[in-house]
């Protein structure tokens, strides 16, 4: 009975006495968050995002939350136990790289998330607050305490809207002014975060433009940051999408700021290419680097007063299109 010749190894991965070789996998990212049914944000959105950043995501689901890409109507916790087995079984078999925190549920699941970040202090951890306005008050105020008192404590960098950041580090903010990227540094660092990313900060308009500061402090004072035009439109999960890319960007080594830059770049150019899936709100295209260009921008009209294609002769076999490239850090 013939045999098949077995191929050889691709180039490149041979091993000792020629024994292939994998290549390294992305640098994985664990990402503790929400899941909800539009795909925008919560552990869709990172998984996405992480990908689209050339990491690996490991969905840890905490909450269910009930929404379209207009409302968030309720949310069903996952039992603190289930939380802490999701990730403890893959913590056995996946070294990671970096932590992304998203919206956990509940006060005891904060505590139970907590737990399990305390056993790997040497890994970056970003966290991202949105904004919670929706949950009950009875349900708020618990989750806000433990999250401060301990989350806060294991965060490297803290994300989140300018308001909602001023809401959550400085309540009793009553100054008209609002407060700066570097006092809201300081007030985090009291708890023991090392660095905010601020999003949203308005800024002056300039004629008919008006433009929005995202800035990175420390208690020390403004590090980073990148201006963008305001877009005249609502998103729904680009502070998942941020913060998910700052996440995956430290997880391949990249140094803070430039990761910061780099990620707030991502972010702007997802809402760019955004799309409106349903009556809601947009929702970021993480993959807008992949997508052809549209038809009319390359090679559709030659040079004027070229002539035209002979309609009766064949035209020549198109070759195959390449594979859009991917990003890779």
């Amino acid at each position: 009975m013939p045999t098949s010749a077995v191929p050889p190894p691709p180039e490149g991965l041979d091993g000792p006495e020629g024994a292939a070789v994998e290549p390294p996998a992305p640098a994985a990212v664990m990402c503790f968050n929400a899941s909800e049914p539009s795909g925008a944000g919560g552990v869709a959105g990172d998984v996405a995002t992480a990908a689209a950043m050339g990491a690996h995501a490991l969905p840890i689901v905490t909450s269910i939350v009930m929404r379209d890409t207009a409302d968030i109507f309720d949310q069903h916790d996952i039992d603190a136990d289930v939380v802490v087995e999701q990730a403890r079984t893959i913590l056995e078999d996946i070294t990671i790289a970096a932590w992304k925190v998203g919206f956990l549920g509940s006060a005891d699941n904060v505590s139970a998330v907590a737990e399990v970040l305390s056993d790997y202090t040497d890994i970056p951890l970003v966290t991202h607050l949105p904004n919670l306005g929706w949950m009950d008050e009875d349900q708020l105020q618990p989750y806000l305490d433990a999250f401060r008192e301990l989350i806060l404590p294991a965060t490297e960098v803290l994300v989140g809207n300018h308001k909602t950041l001023q809401d959550f580090l400085l309540p009793e903010w009553d100054s008209e002014r609002p407060p700066s990227a570097r006092e809201l540094a300081v007030a985090a660092a009291e708890h023991g975060t090392r660095y905010v990313l601020v999003t949203g900060v308005a800024l002056p308009s300039k004629g008919a433009e008006q433009y929005i500061d995202n800035v990175l402090a420390s208690s020390q004072g403004a590090l980073a940051g990148e201006k963008f035009e305001r877009f005249e439109t609502s998103f729904v999960g680009a502070g998942d999408t941020l913060s998910a890319a700052l996440a995956a960007l430290l997880a391949t080594g990249a140094e803070l700021q430039a990761a910061v830059s780099e990620a707030l770049n991502f972010l702007d150019q997802s809402l760019d290419a955004g799309f409106r899936p349903g009556m809601g709100h947009v929702v970021p295209d993480r993959f807008f680097w992949a997508l052809p260009p549209p038809e009319g921008e390359e090679g559709d009209e030659g040079p004027e007063g070229a002539p035209a294609a002979n309609d009766d002769e064949p035209e020549p076999e198109a070759p195959p299109p390449k594979a859009p490239p991917r990003r890779v850090h």
